[in-house]
């Protein structure tokens, strides 16, 4: 029996709104045990619960994306303003039904970002992870050293920091706290992940696809089943068996949740 492990995607995505079912199905069909879909705002963070409901595989993960980058490169053009504090409220009463929060964190990669707004978001998502004793899942696109910064004081130490492209002095200083990073399924062609993959311990490892991104798969939606691509590339990069590495990813996720 297969235990891969998708620890993070975006299944509310557009994209997978015609054919849910068929993805989920090839995931099992791929050896998937757990798929992690990350909300990102109030609409999504609804639609991760509902998936989570009908398909036991899937893991529900509640978070708020900074708003300013949301609103730069949001794919739901639904998407509207909302309350920050309220929507705390909500994942707090839905607590019993989140595996993980997240996505959440930092986004700098526009140089008018308002980056106090940010972190003062991104510390109450700290605060809710604490406070409900739950994985965070940190996003920190061109803000790594300040994400790592603020976490360093943080009392949670089931942090996942995902695709994070910071430089490798702040990944050892991720090692050493003893938090995760990721082997994203475009390891097969991105090398500062290979590095990453090489330089981390297996037991603070996870895989994901951040479907529908990333794609192993060039100008092809990406999608849980193909997490099993990063898994062989791991094992090919750490000299492993691939049931070594996909028994151990298992563990660290069942560890985390």
């Amino acid at each position: 029996m297969s235990l891969f492990v998708d620890a993070h995607c975006h299944l509310d995505h557009p994209q997978f709104e015609k054919d849910m079912d068929a993805v989920i199905r090839r995931a099992k069909e791929a050896g998937v045990a757990a798929i992690c879909t990350a909300g990102v705002h109030p609409a999504s963070n609804r639609i991760a619960l509902e998936l989570a409901k009908k398909y036991p595989i899937v893991k529900a993960c509640l978070g708020i994306y900074p708003p300013d980058a949301l609103q730069r490169e949001m794919y739901d053009a639904q998407w509207k303003p909302f309350d920050v504090d309220e929507e705390i409220e909500y994942i707090r009463k839905h607590k019993e039904h989140v595996a993980m929060i997240g996505e959440v964190g930092l986004d700098y990669a526009d140089l008018a970002s308002d980056k106090s707004a940010q972190r003062e978001i991104f510390e109450k998502m700290i605060q809710l992870a604490e406070k409900l004793r739950k994985p965070l899942v940190v996003h920190s696109r061109k803000a790594e050293q300040e994400c790592v910064e603020m976490l360093q004081s943080a009392r949670t130490k089931k942090i996942i920091m995902h695709c994070f492209s910071g430089n490798f002095q702040l990944v050892k200083q991720i090692i050493d706290n003893g938090w995760f990073l990721t082997t994203p399924t475009h390891v097969v062609r991105a090398e500062h992940f290979q590095k990453i993959a090489r330089d981390t311990p297996i037991n603070q490892l996870l895989t994901e696809t951040d479907a529908p991104f990333l794609s192993p798969i060039k100008e092809q939606r990406n999608e849980p089943a193909h997490v099993v691509v990063a898994v062989r590339k791991l094992a090919e990069l750490k000299g492993m068996d691939i049931a070594e590495v996909e028994r151990n990813i298992y563990m660290n996720f069942q560890q985390l949740i």
